[in-house]
């Protein structure tokens, strides 16, 4: 099947990334990474954003109604009643040059959050990390860019896209310690790099392709394609779903170097899917 999706803004990102749905407070967010600011939309699209005048690589909503974790560059920030607190240095973590990726609740409420380097003339380096029981866990050492995450619906499954690797990479998850292992490729990505993801209710796979003007769908059973939506932007960086059915993609890309008419604008496409339940982090 393939989808095209609508264009949602005309604004545009340098690079807009972790578009993030919370059913409570029915308010969509996202970050522009590079800008080092956060986005906040209500039902009505009236929007709000925060400063946090460094790159800041994910946001998410926690458990507390109205509160999201910001992964920055430095720490992990808690932005709560428009005052933004640090939760953890982080600098112990990362290399001078690096800076926080992606980054998700796992369905214990445990945060795992990627590094990856933030310029261009260091080699693509980083790491996948977990913060369980306030430590800071390296859960897959070696990573290139750590980026889309995304766990199965019986909570067995861990998914994660490690771009430069062009692959998706499955692992058998643990919810009682957080722990994973038997790491392999579900799949490949030959056009483009794997990006952001969210996963629906039947344990599909919806990944951004980076540089390949669309997102992906694809089987956890056997990594095969089972649909993609069109997007007119080059660099789709990532999507959640969102809505009253949670039937709806949100998705972000990036405008960074490129000249397309909506290269950086924010998207939305109506699929025969719906998103799982949201796992918020708990604090």
């Amino acid at each position: 099947m393939k989808y095209i999706a609508e264009l949602l803004s005309e604004e545009k990102y340098q690079l807009g990334e972790s578009p993030f749905y919370d059913p409570r407070t029915k308010l969509l967010s996202w970050v522009d990474i590079t800008e080092g600011l956060f986005y906040i939309m209500d039902e009505n699209g009236n929007k709000k954003h925060f400063n946090f005048n460094k790159p800041i690589g994910a946001a998410m909503a926690t458990e507390k109604k109205g509160q999201y974790l910001i992964a920055g560059s430095d720490g992990l920030y808690l932005l709560s009643d428009n005052t933004k607190e640090k939760l953890l240095d982080l600098t112990p973590y990362y290399k001078s040059y690096q800076r926080s990726n992606d980054a998700k609740s796992d369905p214990a409420g445990r945060l795992w959050f990627g590094s990856s380097v933030d310029d261009g003339i260091h080699e693509a380096s980083g790491n996948l990390f977990c913060l369980n029981q306030g430590k800071v866990n390296c859960m897959q050492a070696d990573t290139k860019i750590s980026n889309g995450l995304a766990w199965n619906k019986a909570a067995n499954k861990f998914y994660f896209s490690d771009s430069l690797e062009h692959a998706v990479f499955e692992y058998d998850y643990n919810l009682k310690d957080g722990s994973i292992s038997g790491r392999k490729v579900l799949f490949e990505v030959k056009e483009g790099v794997s990006d952001g993801m969210c996963i629906d209710t039947d344990d599909n796979l919806w990944v951004a392709i980076w540089g390949g003007h669309k997102i992906e769908e694809r089987s956890t059973k056997d990594g095969s394609l089972i649909s993609t939506v069109h997007v007119d932007a080059e660099n789709v960086s990532s999507c959640c779903f969102y809505g009253k059915n949670m039937d709806t993609l949100f998705i972000t890309s990036s405008g960074k170097d490129l000249r397309g008419k909506h290269d950086g604008c924010l998207f939305t496409c109506k699929v025969n899917a719906r998103g799982q339940e949201n796992n918020y982090l708990k604090i």
